[in-house]
């Protein structure tokens, strides 16, 4: 008898463990399904949105405000039909021919081959550009007339192109106005097709866009020979090296000495193995801080006083074939203003990269004050010879003597404040030479006058 219930009770458990267990896939193919739902809703939810937005976007690029009108205008249609008012009838019907005899006039936008050509890639601020613009229909039917819209940065250049049979073409000249610094972007070029009314527009973009570079203007400068900007090529520093640079003296040979330097004489005379030993000469090398931030402007005619100043040095330098190193500050998010240190380097490979690096400088709100991109700038190059500091007017002199502290005793720092309301002058406050000018032809003659005094 008791194994009779022992057995009926294993029966038992056994019955209630498949049980629970029948139950618990149950409850995980459920949740499976539920899931899935939930993603494949998600996902067409996804679709959706995306096929609605793409709608809008095209209504917005093809439907005027007078189509808006008409299609407005065309809904009467239904009400004049389900309540018999005429007037609504009529105005219905006006709107849906007028609505149908616009669309032919949107076919052919891409029927176009265009050409866009630039005379120079490269201009000086102030200056303007030419350029050439050739539509081609490369189609096997006639082009209705149409339009071009060039976009020139914040701009828009606008052509009309005539009725063009197939494998007709059409050139224009294309004239930019004066621009100021900066990289401005032409193009693409968008074809435009709109009715005679402007009720629908159809357009096009290709995929030709350009690049113009407009550099700051820059002055000529004495060469860095000479004056403030001296070549201290072959400036003996107080390391002792074994190469041949600057003689120092004659010592006694230890092993592991070079035998090219022993110097045969001094061994005769004193019958020891004597060799030469050098100093080190320091390679001149030159830096270039501009500040960055707004307020160490008072506008932004000043800020660009201040660019083509450091462009003119760089330059100089560039073409004397100076080592240089060109800083400025960058923006650095709000959030961790404070924290964060960054400047950015302008290249220096040659003066055309130099001048594209210029073009697309700009003053920043939330940036490092001039005193921190000179710590930067002299941590990055300890073996500086000299050191220009370009700043603009609301600098005082306190912070400018704090920046040139930056910087090791032996490097020669001067500093370029830019007032276009000030006299040009130039002074000397606790070994720190200051230029104050108020044009940049300002900058090459006090270059001068520091060259002859």
């Amino acid at each position: 008898m008791p194994d009779v219930n022992l057995t009926e009770s294993r029966l038992t458990r056994t019955s209630f463990t498949g049980s629970r267990t029948s139950i618990t896939s149950t409850s995980v193919r459920r949740q499976r399904r539920i899931v899935r739902a939930v993603v494949q809703i998600a996902e067409a939810w996804r679709v959706t949105t995306q096929a609605v937005a793409a709608a809008a976007r095209w209504a917005g690029r093809t439907v005027r405000p007078a189509g808006a009108v008409a299609v407005a205008a065309a809904g009467g249609l239904f009400f004049g039909l389900a309540f018999g008012w005429v007037e609504w009838m009529v105005a219905g019907c006006a709107a849906l021919l007028l609505l149908a005899m616009s669309v032919p006039f949107l076919f052919g936008a891409r029927a176009y081959e265009v050409d866009l050509a630039l005379a120079h890639e490269r201009v000086v601020a102030g200056t303007g550009v030419t350029g050439e613009i050739v539509v081609r229909n490369d189609s096997a039917r006639p082009a209705l007339p149409g339009r071009l819209d060039i976009p020139v940065g914040k701009g828009l250049v606008e052509f009309g192109v005539p009725f063009l049979r197939p494998g007709q073409s059409t050139a224009e000249p294309l004239e930019i106005p004066a621009l100021p610094r900066g990289v401005v972007r032409v193009g693409p070029v968008t074809t435009v097709r709109s009715d005679p009314v402007g009720l629908l527009r159809r357009e096009h973009a290709f995929d030709d866009v350009h690049d113009l570079y407009v550099h700051p203007r820059t002055v000529s400068l004495p060469s860095t020979s000479a004056g403030l900007v001296r070549d201290l090529e072959g400036n003996a520093t107080r390391r002792l090296v074994d190469a041949d640079m600057s003689f120092h003296a004659i010592r006694e040979y230890v092993p592991g000495d070079s035998r090219r330097q022993v110097h045969w004489k001094s061994t005769a005379k004193t019958g020891r193995l004597m060799v030469r030993q050098y100093e080190e000469s320091r390679r001149s090398r030159m830096a270039v801080v501009l500040a960055a931030a707004t307020q160490e402007y008072a506008d932004a005619d000043e800020y660009e006083l201040a660019v083509s100043a450091a462009a003119s040095l760089g330059l100089r330098a560039v073409r004397d074939a100076r080592d240089i190193d060109i800083v400025t500050g960058t923006e650095i998010p709000r959030v961790v203003k404070g924290r964060l240190r960054a400047i950015r380097h302008v290249p220096v490979v040659s003066p055309r990269a130099m001048l594209d690096g210029f073009s697309g400088l700009d003053r920043h709100e939330n940036t490092m004050a001039v005193e921190d991109v000179c710590r930067l700038a002299a941590e990055a190059n300890e073996r500086l010879s000299i050191a220009f500091l370009v700043v603009g007017s609301t600098v005082p002199l306190a912070r400018l003597r704090q920046a040139a502290l930056a910087f090791p005793s032996d490097t020669a720092v001067a500093a370029v404040i830019c007032d276009e309301r000030a006299h040009p002058r130039m002074q000397s406050v606790a070994g720190l030479t200051v230029l104050t000018i108020g044009t940049l032809d300002d900058l090459s003659g006090l270059l001068v006058r520091g060259a002859t005094s």
